[in-house]
């Protein structure tokens, strides 16, 4: 599972996509924990969830 921000969504897909071979799942973060996550690759509030499943 990959938490990212707008601007990371792509290179999250990517990487998903590289390691599992499949197509990744791509969830919208609910309203009270984008407050408390961040990006993985840059520490801005994550706002999607990349998983494989």
């Amino acid at each position: 599972m990959i938490y990212c921000c707008d601007e990371h969504v792509d290179l999250a897909i990517d990487i998903v996509v590289d390691e599992y071979e499949t197509f990744p799942q791509l969830t919208k973060l609910e309203e009270d924990k984008k407050l408390s996550t961040t990006c993985e690759y840059c520490q801005n509030n994550a706002i999607y969830v990349v998983a494989n499943e």
